[in-house]
């Protein structure tokens, strides 16, 4: 007897599987919750004065909501994820350099995940660092193979914990340093500009912003899937990148574990930061499945599997390469949301034909040659490199799907 999907890894979510607006808002959350992005918060507060950080984390979290809004709107109509929904854009082909490259960026913060709990750890409490490495890796991979039902479980346990362990952590710090007032007069020893803040804000997150797509499809509707989404992506990632920057500026360490040792919050920092690695190295090993299944048809279980092992034998390595891994990202990833959402709402003008329906091209050119594009301006253009390739990329591929060879759109050539 066929297993049935229930993670429907190739098709659209049917509306009697479709989650209620708490349980998205959950997820989410559990996915914005993350240390790496308290750890680019400390880097801003390294950088920057306290007003600028604010005005920095204020405009980046307003572009990653519009970016992830948009995303979830169109998951939630179609019920597509990323990988699926790439399709229609890329081609059937096309479809698996964005799976290729967004698995294999979210099986590099996992690794980073990994790394950054047990590495502060293992220190503190005279560990040995690859053991636990193992350990959690292994704990997490395993916890991935129940899908949604362990991302949910886990959001609602871990997000109320570390928004009270963080807002202590941020309150201690400030008083420390003098109050609130203190913290507005801060200065940085080190100056970092507004572009490169931006680019750090809106570049951290960039990469699971433009995997909202798999999980927003199980929203109930549009509204509860771009709701849930938004505030996710603004408070989720403020409160994480304040929670760092706070801790920056007074004590002068930008990890957020480091901070919370410092202030006598051992325990509860082992434990609170471990479960708040652990929901949103849950959801990118979920969304690295799903990309990699798209490429090979295999199952998304056994990509979770073989995916947590690569990302915890390699943890170490992408947790020392941080900081290039962040280049990486906001020069290849936004160019596919880009596209998805151009092709969505200015090609197709939201009527995409019923997956399980349509006809797809090959390879769209197009996509792939607006996906160069992108990549080029966000390396070479100044300014804030993600969105320098978000609006460069969707304004070529508007434009390049205007030419004749291109017109077809892929998703209607049954129609032709």
């Amino acid at each position: 007897m066929k297993k049935t999907d229930t993670e429907f890894s190739f098709q659209t979510v049917p509306q009697t599987s479709r989650h209620s607006f708490g349980k998205t808002m959950a997820v989410m959350l559990g996915f914005t919750f993350f240390s790496a992005s308290m750890l680019a918060g400390g880097e801003l507060g390294l950088g920057l004065t306290f007003k600028q950080f604010l005005w920095v984390v204020l405009i980046g979290n307003l572009a990653l909501c519009l970016y992830t809004g948009a995303l979830a709107h169109i998951a939630a109509k179609t019920g597509l994820s990323t990988h699926l929904l790439a399709k229609y854009s890329f081609g059937e082909k096309g479809a698996h350099l964005p799976s290729f490259l967004l698995g294999f960026t979210q099986v590099g913060w996992f690794g980073v995940g990994v790394a950054m709990f047990a590495v502060p750890v293992a220190k503190e409490m005279g560990w040995n660092s690859y053991l636990l490495i193992f350990i959690f890796g292994a704990a997490i991979t395993l916890a991935s193979l129940y899908g949604m039902k362990s991302l949910v479980v886990l959001s609602f346990i871990a997000v109320p914990l570390i928004a009270t362990l963080g807002s202590y952590s941020a309150t201690t710090a400030a008083a420390d340093m003098g109050g609130l007032q203190a913290l507005f007069a801060y200065r940085p020893e080190t100056d970092l500009t507004i572009a490169a803040a931006l680019t750090i804000c809106i570049g951290s997150f960039i990469s699971g912003g433009t995997l909202t797509a798999d999980f927003a499809r199980f929203a109930k509707d549009t509204r509860s899937a771009v709701t849930a989404t938004s505030a996710a992506f603004f408070l989720g990632n403020t409160l994480m990148f304040l929670f760092g920057a706070v801790g920056a500026m007074v004590y002068g360490l930008s990890d957020i574990s480091e901070v919370l040792f410092l202030q006598g919050l051992t325990i509860p920092a082992i434990l609170v930061l471990g479960l708040n690695i652990w929901t949103t190295n849950d959801n990118a090993l979920y969304a690295s499945g799903l990309g990699f299944a798209n490429i090979t048809n295999w199952s998304k279980k056994s990509w979770v599997f073989v995916n947590g092992i690569v990302g915890t034998l390699f943890a170490m390595w992408m947790y020392n390469n941080f900081v290039g891994f962040l280049n990486l990202l906001s020069a290849a990833i936004p160019s596919i949301g880009a596209i998805i959402i151009a092709d969505y709402f200015f090609i197709q003008r939201r009527r995409y034909v019923k997956f399980e329906q349509a006809t797809f091209k090959t390879v769209n050119w197009a996509a792939l040659g607006a996906w160069v594009m992108g990549v080029a301006l966000a390396q070479f253009a100044p300014g804030i490199a993600p969105l320098n390739a978000l609006i460069g990329t969707g304004v070529v591929y508007v434009g390049l799907m205007k030419v004749p060879v291109f017109r077809v759109t892929p998703a209607l050539e049954e129609n032709k």
